[in-house]
């Protein structure tokens, strides 16, 4: 089973927040979202937001770990808070 550790800031340069994911005693760590761009946390903008989800709707296939998940879920989520699209993430992928 695939549980999510945490979510904190990239240290990947060009990369806004890595989530570190544990399955059968091993870590992974996944890079996700674009360094310096806005995502709805931080603007707000439920129009910004409608658009961004309904062109990048169609990358959720297969594997939530991946970036396009997390980016769709956590950064363009359904709040403005992190902590509440990160709890309601793993809640809805049972992570």
């Amino acid at each position: 089973m695939v549980k999510l550790v945490s979510v904190k800031p990239s240290f990947k340069a060009g990369k806004k927040l890595v989530a570190t994911f544990e399955e059968n005693g091993r870590r992974r760590k996944v890079h996700f979202g674009q360094a310096g761009a806005q995502d709805y946390t931080i603007t707000g903008d439920k129009e910004q937001r409608e658009r961004y989800r309904k062109r990048h709707r169609g990358d959720l296939k297969g594997d939530p770990t991946r970036a396009g998940y997390l980016s769709f879920f956590i950064l363009w989520g359904e709040s403005t808070s992190r902590s509440k699209n990160i709890a309601a993430y793993k809640e809805k992928y049972n992570l």
